[in-house]
């Protein structure tokens, strides 16, 4: 928590100086001080109301121009300009769909078609000149999307009862199916649909409530989060399943967000923590984790049984984790890079130079993008190294013209003080050279947030994390997280623990309709 600044005092001056010259001097020399504290201060300030400014009002990217960027950078690591390559002959290389193209896009191919035909009628078909019957030569086809709105129906679960006449008794009467929730009203779809228009689609529950009052359903937002709870804890051992496979991982990625909660002791919501990990390509699940609090705890808890490299920001509480030796600290070019970024009006300059640096390691990076892991790794150590020594050079040169608590000297220190966890991305060609994925799949929770606003308690934490991993596992996978869950939630009741593994995301294989994939 950020105190407010200590007022800045300045020594009083005496209305006669002093004749002697030291008693001056010292004078002079407590004005100086007090003169560079109250500079200092107001260059502090100054970068914090930026930082508002800019969290309120400005753009999303940090973006500089490259021209400028390219021209601080050649001319700090004096790199002559590569030469033109020779002129190659020209390949035809296969036309690559683009990722969000604009205008018309093709018809979906996976949707059910209705044939509507729009005929000539009998005198129409008529020839005008002769008056014979035209022949048909073929068709003209055009395309429209239409829409049915979702619909809720009930289902009569009808069990005839049978008995013995002769007996009179003996009744027999067949075995309900296994629910999702027992004696609920809820059907698995109701289920799925509650859960994705949450945590997928953000729709708190009073919207959902007043959607279904449309449709004729009279159900309460309090009763609704009664079946999320009861989900979750349907779906825990499935979820503690994708954690298991995620320590298995190589790499795993993490970041954390504020989460606000409601709390029966005060007028007002505290501050619980989300957090998010991501495994490696091989164990390709999202999980979330909720704790009450940021301390190391959360993440000690969840990574207890963890071997491998963890890519995070620089936070304290990883401190712990990372000092038992089986974790291995990986650190985040973008947060070291944001930093500088923020620092361009205070020290322009510097900001540039650094951020310049930063752009010739992420060109190495857009190099290697389509490379193996042995043949990344080979190009970093021939290239990002160099720079890497570079930039270090730099920053130790110029750490010491600028005050340490400066906005530009803690960016500096940063850097410094995470220098070889900034430069372990080079050792490994598995590791990612920024911790964007965590950043990314992260921003679910905080688009969210906007909407349900907080969590109810923290259970109703422990019950978003839950249902969010398995919405972002599916998107991961790219799957329909609607069809997988109604799926799930239908056959897991009656499925035991040792067979839970066919229901994770990368194996799933629905029993009654086929996946949807997302375009």
């Amino acid at each position: 928590m950020n105190t407010p600044a200590k007022p800045i005092t300045t020594p009083a001056v005496p209305v006669e100086l002093p004749d002697d010259i030291a008693a001056l001097k010292e004078l002079v020399r407590q004005l100086q001080e007090a003169f560079e504290r109250s500079q200092h201060q107001i260059e502090k300030l100054e970068h914090r109301l930026q930082e508002l400014l800019k969290a309120r009002y400005g753009p999303r990217a940090d973006r500089m121009d490259p021209a400028q960027l390219l021209l601080f950078a050649r001319e700090l690591l004096e790199t002559p300009p590569a030469p033109e390559p020779e002129p190659q002959p020209e390949v035809q290389q296969p036309s690559r769909p683009r990722s969000n193209p604009h205008g018309r896009r093709s018809v979906s191919k996976d949707l059910r078609h209705e044939r509507r035909v729009h005929d000539l009628t009998e005198e129409e078909i008529k020839c005008p000149c002769c008056g014979e019957p035209r022949a048909k030569i073929g068709e003209e086809v055009s395309y429209q999307y239409e829409f049915i709105p979702a619909s809720v129906f009930v289902i009569d679960h009808v069990r005839p009862k049978y008995a013995c006449k002769h007996c009179q008794g003996h009744v027999a009467i067949a075995e309900k199916p296994l629910q999702p929730i027992d004696r609920g009203l809820a059907g698995p779809g109701l289920l799925a649909q509650v859960i994705v228009s949450k945590y997928g689609d953000h729709l708190p529950l009073y919207r959902q409530e007043d959607i279904l009052a449309r449709h004729g359903v009279d159900i309460a937002r309090s009763t609704m989060c009664g079946w999320m709870a009861s989900c979750a804890d349907l779906l825990a051992p499935l979820y503690d399943l994708m954690k298991k496979y995620i320590l298995a991982s190589k790499v795993i990625h993490t970041d954390d967000t504020p989460v606000p909660v409601q709390d029966d002791q005060r007028d007002k919501t505290r501050t619980g923590r989300a957090w998010v990990y991501l495994g490696d390509d091989a164990h390709r699940f999202t999980v979330f984790d909720y704790t009450p609090n940021r301390k190391r705890d959360g993440p000690a808890a969840f990574l207890e049984d963890y071997c491998g490299y963890l890519q995070a920001d620089a936070f304290a509480g990883y401190d712990g984790i990372y000092a038992t030796k089986l974790v291995t600290e990986v650190a985040c070019w973008a947060h070291a890079r944001r930093k500088f970024v923020d620092c361009q009006k205070s020290d322009p300059q510097r900001a540039y130079v650094m951020v310049a640096m930063v752009r010739l390691l992420y060109d190495v990076e857009a190099e290697a993008k389509n490379l193996d892991a042995q043949a990344r790794a080979k190009l970093r150590q021939e290239k990002s190294l160099p720079i890497l020594e570079k930039i270090k050079a730099w920053l130790d040169q110029e750490q010491s013209k600028v005050l340490p608590k400066s906005p530009i000297g803690e960016a500096m220190n940063y850097c410094l003080n995470n220098w070889e966890a900034l430069r372990r991305y080079t050792e490994d060609g598995d590791l990612d050279i920024d911790n964007n994925a965590a950043e990314n799949a992260i921003r679910m929770l905080a688009l969210g947030r906007k909407n349900w606003l907080f969590y109810g308690s923290d259970r109703g934490g422990r019950t978003g994390a839950i249902l969010s991993s398995f919405i972002a596992s599916c998107k991961r996978h790219r799957l329909d997280p609607f069809a997988y869950l109604r799926d799930v939630l239908t056959r897991i009741s009656g499925t035991p623990l040792g067979q839970l593994d066919q229901f994770l995301p990368d194996r799933w294989q629905p029993a009654t309709f086929t996946v949807t994939p997302i375009n």
